[in-house]
């Protein structure tokens, strides 16, 4: 008799519990900078810096400081909860007008726009937009940071110097993207071998391969040093905006220096017994409000049965719809993996990190800053190239982000979540915050439970481990596609989170990410 292990295989993702601080990360290595942090006495805000820029480093096709991003943070001290917005925008002097349509379909990344001549939007510097992430840790620091911020920044320069250890799953990421990185000198210079993926490190190779990061490690040492506004206001931003202008794009130094993340009061809310906080205006904060209320107004029972599922994909496909024609990020669902990281920070006091960051696409615009090492986005392709929609492309624009960091509070329960995943995002959040909320689940069981994914198109993407049942009762009021959770690429949202349940702090990342995982204080040696 056969047996088909693709459905008889299960994988379980270690949780952390302890009554210590928690870091949760699509990089262990990453996590375990935060912890040490914690470890070293710093609390929440220090070790989500320190894994910010460690974790640019170690998934430098994920995010890094020429991204951007949005985090919650909660304080225990105050009991309150505030919103952190580093988001991209796009440059001052960006002409819509070089983004001229083909006429001939669609882009062929993330979102379906009308493709613009040459993926002028997608790929290359005129892809580029003005970062927003070392800004955004910058103010954190200052507001709320107890380390010092050169402490904060050592972990990740360590890293740098090091060099990125290509394994099988760095290279898998490499490949997928060769062509694209083989146009830019740089990109093929830190990333191939002769344009093509590098060789594997493992136990066929006879030493280790590792990326050529130093250059990057130069320019974190100055930021260390000098501050955060060292890429905004000085000779390191000026060089970095000379770099990108060389190669077609629009971004200046005048962009940098006028760059400025923003704190804001959380967009809050009731759901039955739980309340969530997320970020407001131009992210998925708002459109995971408005899946819940469609939830909310669901009767549930005990468990997330059928009936669950189909007000899952209700509220979220009344949520988009709301979204498309008022914010402006149109279109089918995407089938392509964003470029985006999520890590969430418990310290033992109870302070609270949620926090996604991202270069858009994977790997970016697919260019180097020569003079930085930085790997730079694509935050462009977030604006709609046909004008007079709400998210036209246009110069100085705040892009639209499908970034979801929550926060929740239910009972003597609270928790940080996120992902990463573009679209797929929100459908995750809403599932899990629920899944927490309506039904009890600790960190463990929420993670490991079964999704579906509604992200805007006609047809809802459904674990095909969920019950017949469920599949059923979604079926016959959409279109349903089933498939299974896998490490590359992603049918649904990879997240990451911790949880606070009275004094004992959990953590946990998706079961499927080969590099994930949630590290406490306590294990990483540090005294």
């Amino acid at each position: 008799m056969s047996v088909n292990l693709s459905r008889t295989a299960q994988t379980r993702k270690t949780v952390i519990e302890t009554e210590h601080g928690v870091v949760a990360a699509q990089h262990r290595l990453a996590a375990q900078a935060g912890a040490e942090v914690l470890a070293a006495g710093g609390d929440a805000v220090d070790a989500a810096i320190a894994t910010s820029f460690a974790i640019g480093v170690l998934e430098p096709w994920m995010s890094g400081p020429a991204g951007g991003g949005a985090l919650m943070l909660w304080r225990a001290d105050s009991g309150t909860a505030q919103a952190l917005n580093y988001g991209m925008r796009a440059p001052a002097g960006l002409d819509p007008a070089d983004y001229p349509l083909t006429g001939k379909g669609v882009a062929g990344d993330l979102f379906p726009w009308e493709k613009v001549v040459d993926d002028r939007n997608v790929q290359g510097a005129t892809a580029v937009a003005v970062p927003g992430v070392v800004d955004g840790m910058g103010q954190l620091h200052a507001r709320y940071g107890r380390m010092p911020w050169a402490d904060l920044l050592s972990p990740a320069i360590a890293c740098a110097r090091e060099g990125l250890l290509v394994d099988w799953y760095a290279a898998l990421i490499i490949a997928s993207t060769t062509r694209a990185l083989a146009k830019d000198a740089d990109a093929a210079a830190m990333f191939l071998e002769d344009g093509q993926w590098p060789t594997i490190s493992g136990w066929t190779a006879l030493a280790e391969k590792r990326l050529d990061q130093r250059r990057m490690a130069d320019s974190l040492e100055q930021i260390a040093r000098h501050g955060a506004r060292a890429l905004y206001d000085g000779d390191l931003g000026a060089a970095m905006a000379a770099d990108i202008q060389a190669k077609g794009g629009s971004l200046s130094h005048e962009d940098l220096r006028a760059y400025r993340a923003q704190f804001s009061d959380p967009l809050s809310f009731d759901y039955r017994d739980a309340r969530f906080h997320v970020v407001p205006g131009l992210t998925a904060g708002p459109t995971f409000r408005d899946a819940l209320a469609v939830v909310e107004s669901s009767a549930l029972g005990d468990a997330p049965d059928a009936g669950a599922f189909s007000a899952y994909a209700d509220g979220l496909t009344r949520a988009y719809a709301d979204r498309l024609g008022r914010m402006g990020d149109t279109g089918e669902t995407e089938t392509h993996t964003g470029c985006t990281t999520h890590f969430s920070v418990v310290d033992r006091h109870g302070n609270m990190v949620a926090q996604t960051q991202t270069l858009l696409s994977i790997f970016g615009a697919r260019v180097v800053s020569p003079s930085t090492g930085f790997l730079m986005n694509n935050g462009i392709m977030w604006f709609d190239p046909v004008q007079g929609r709400p998210n036209s492309l246009a110069p100085g624009k705040r892009c639209l982000m499908n970034v979801c960091p929550v926060l929740g509070e239910t009972g003597d329960t609270r928790f940080a979540f996120g992902a990463s995943g573009g679209r797929k995002i929100v459908s995750a959040m809403v599932q899990m915050a629920s899944f927490v909320a309506d039904f009890g689940m600790d960190v463990g069981a929420a993670f490991h439970h079964p999704r579906i994914d509604v992200s805007g198109g006609k047809a809802v993407v459904a674990d095909e481990t969920l019950p017949p049942e469920v599949i059923s009762a979604l079926q016959a009021h959409y279109p349903v596609h089933t498939t299974r959770r896998s490490p590359f690429p992603y049918a649904f949202a990879c997240p990451a989170g911790v949880m606070r349940k009275g004094a004992a702090n959990s953590g946990c990342t998706e079961i499927m990410s080969p590099w994930g995982d949630a590290v406490s204080e306590t294990s990483t040696g540090s005294k």
